[in-house]
């Protein structure tokens, strides 16, 4: 069903399914909350809300129940909310607060005394926006104004592609502060009224597919490698929906011989998620969700139209929102194809080419792939050094000598001017968002230094 924002779906399915599950969460053990006792918690906490005068809050999710309840009510309040990475830097922090108009916040005491000296004085006509911050894998993260009419159009847009039954419970396990992990771990499971079990935190991933036995999971890839690397996916899980990043081809195999469905699904916080999603055996064939309409330009770049999903623009970069929406389109910044049966295939991102001093350019996602093959580490990105591509890696065994010897063979199938020329050895793990993609411009800052 589609619901016009968070309002209408959490009174709709408090009135038709009362006493359905709504989340499943642990606190002193495993509990249980329907759909209509969550709806009167979240009124009884936009009720409070409602008195303090505030207009725009900031919001630390942890995942928990408490932290779900007042990001529903702080909308249903008439607030403008801004969903923070508790991670990021504390001088990032103070910026993003003045940025975003925050005037009050939610997320642990040691971290929100921190920064209320730095509050602002909030914001006029915010209600139903809702920002979502890209997710930096360039030098400045942006603010995406979203709203909840948005979201629940994109969660119905995916859900009537891959749709949830009542008797599923959906693992949500991903940051709510990225808007995958938001829409697909827990706006998708609403939309279908299955139940949402709320993860319990990184140092549980071990453990919560046991814990909640799910039926269904959204994933990032490096996650689900994890997953699969130590055999954590429990029986009863029969869909595993991966996003948010390149997924190698072996983790679908392996999916498959778990016996389990995989579906992949490319979108974009700019979209609200997702556009397009894999529905048959060929994992990287995506049908276009419903309300989207896709093209592609004659440079091969994604073109979308999608209105009821589309975000209102970049939070106070006018000139930015005009660069990416143009005609009505959004111009993506991703390549793609369409194959004989009008399935979209992507093939990269215009920002993931590399272009080299003689005009030539290293489409990355190809080039890595075939690197893969040879390192079994996913710890690597090629940068160009004084205009050569170099490997980067934290992996201290690929010295030069082995670069050399086990890229031979794939060298050999590349133009000499895109050959790797030197290894560069970091000292840390190599810098990735929370969705786990690789943070280019950062790694390109630090060895350039």
């Amino acid at each position: 069903m589609r619901f016009t924002n968070f309002e209408h779906m959490l009174r709709h399915n408090a009135e038709n399914y009362p006493d359905r599950t709504a989340f499943y969460y642990e606190k002193d053990g495993k509990k249980s909350v329907t759909y209509r006792r969550f709806y009167e918690e979240v009124l009884d906490r936009k009720a409070l809300l409602e008195k303090r005068g505030k207009t725009c809050e900031g919001i630390f999710s942890d995942g928990s129940y408490d932290a779900v309840v007042e990001i529903f009510a702080a909308v249903l309040a008439g607030y403008q909310v801004v969903m923070l990475e508790r991670t990021l830097p504390e001088t990032t922090l103070q910026y993003l607060l003045s940025y975003a108009d925050i005037d009050c916040l939610y997320g642990p005491e040691a971290l929100t005394s921190k920064l209320e000296p730095r509050l602002s004085a909030g914001v006029k006509e915010g209600r139903g926006n809702i920002l979502f911050f890209t997710s930096g894998t360039t030098s400045v993260s942006k603010g995406v104004l979203l709203t909840d009419t948005s979201l629940c159009n994109s969660a119905y847009n995916g859900g009537s592609l891959l749709p949830l039954t009542k008797d599923d419970i959906l693992l949500c396990i991903l940051p709510l502060n990225h808007v995958f992990g938001f829409v697909c771990g827990i706006l998708w499971g609403f939309s279908c009224q299955a139940a949402v079990a709320l993860g319990r935190g990184a140092r549980h991933y071990l453990d919560d597919f046991a814990f909640y036995e799910p039926t269904a999971v959204s994933v990032v890839p490096m996650l689900l490698g994890f997953f699969l690397k130590n055999h954590l996916i429990n029986d009863a899980c029969k869909l595993i929906l991966i996003g948010a990043g390149d997924c190698p081809s072996v983790y679908f195999d392996m999916v498959k011989a778990l016996g389990k469905r995989v579906s992949y699904g490319y979108g974009l916080t700019e979209t609200s998620s997702g556009v397009a999603l894999s529905l048959g055996d060929d994992p990287l064939a995506m049908t276009i969700c419903p309300d989207d309409r896709i093209r592609i330009d004659e440079g091969g770049e994604i073109l979308i139209d999608v209105p009821t999903c589309i975000m209102k623009g970049y939070y106070k970069y006018p000139m930015e929102t005009a660069e990416v929406l143009r005609g009505g389109m959004l111009h993506t910044g991703d390549l793609g194809t369409f194959d004989a049966d009008g399935k979209l295939h992507i093939t990269g991102r215009i920002k993931e080419i590399l272009v080299l001093a003689d005009g030539t350019k290293i489409f990355l996602p190809e080039y890595e792939e075939r690197l893969r093959r040879v390192f079994p580490t996913e710890e690597f990105a090629v940068l160009l050094r004084n205009g050569r591509p170099v490997l980067v890696t934290s992996d201290p065994s690929l010295t030069r000598e082995v670069l050399w010897e086990k890229t031979a063979d794939v060298m050999r199938m590349i133009p000499r001017g895109h050959q790797l020329t030197d290894v560069v050895v970091l000292p840390h793990p190599l810098p990735r968002t929370a969705t786990g993609k690789i943070k280019r411009w950062a790694i390109q800052k630090e060895i350039d230094e």
